[in-house]
C-alpha cells in the first residue's frame, strides 16, 4: 500500500488545477505546467485537495500511485513557489556568467563553454555561484546536472562545478618522499 499516494495534495490559493482527459493542467502565479494521467488511477478534486485513488490493486496501479501523486504535488509547488538549484564553480580562473539566454563557463578548457538555457528556466550568476530556477522540478535538476557534468569536482584540489550543499570527498596526494 502506497503511503505517499494516500495523502491528498493541498491546492494553495491562487493555483488552479484542472483534470483534462490525458493530463492534469496546473496554473498558478509563476506559470502553467501539466503532467500526464495514469489510466489505472482515479483523480478527484475535493475540498481544495487533489486526491488520487487506485481503480484496482494491479501491480501497475500500485507502482504508479505514489509516483503520480508526487508529480502532481511537484507541479503545484512549481507554479506556486518554483524550484531552484545552486551550483558553485571552484578553481583558479574558473568563472561563470549568464549572457542573455546562454550560460558561459570558463572552467580550464582552451575556450569558454557556452550552454543555451532551456525554455522555461532562468539562471543567475553571482560571483562563483550559479542559480538555476524554474517551475519544472525535473527540468531544473536535469539542467543543473548537465552543467555540473561539464567539469565535475575532482577529489585532490576540489576544483570543478559542484552543488552548493555537496560534500567533496578529498584524497591525499602523492607522498612527498619515503
Amino acid at each position: 500500500m502506497s503511503r505517499i499516494g494516500k495523502q491528498p495534495v493541498a491546492i494553495p490559493s491562487g493555483v488552479e488545477v484542472k483534470i483534462a482527459g490525458e493530463a492534469i493542467n496546473v496554473k498558478g502565479p509563476k506559470g502553467s505546467i501539466s503532467t500526464p494521467v495514469e489510466a489505472t488511477l482515479n483523480y478527484e478534486i475535493a475540498d481544495g485537495n487533489v486526491v488520487i485513488t487506485r481503480k484496482d490493486e494491479s501491480r501497475v496501479a500500485r507502482a504508479q500511485h505514489g509516483l503520480r501523486r508526487t508529480l502532481v504535488a511537484n507541479c503545484i509547488e512549481g507554479v506556486s513557489k518554483g524550484f531552484s538549484k545552486t551550483l558553485e564553480v571552484n578553481g583558479v580562473g574558473y568563472k561563470v556568467a549568464v549572457k542573455g539566454k546562454n550560460i558561459e563557463l570558463a572552467v580550464g578548457f582552451s575556450h569558454p563553454v557556452v550552454m543555451p538555457l532551456p525554455e522555461g528556466l532562468e539562471a543567475k550568476a553571482e560571483g562563483n555561484k550559479l542559480t538555476v530556477s524554474g517551475i519544472d522540478k525535473q527540468l531544473v535538476g536535469e539542467f543543473a546536472a548537465t552543467v555540473r557534468r561539464v567539469r565535475p569536482p575532482e577529489p585532490y584540489k576540489g576544483k570543478g562545478i559542484k552543488y552548493d550543499n555537496e560534500q567533496i570527498r578529498r584524497k591525499a596526494g602523492k607522498s612527498a618522499g619515503k
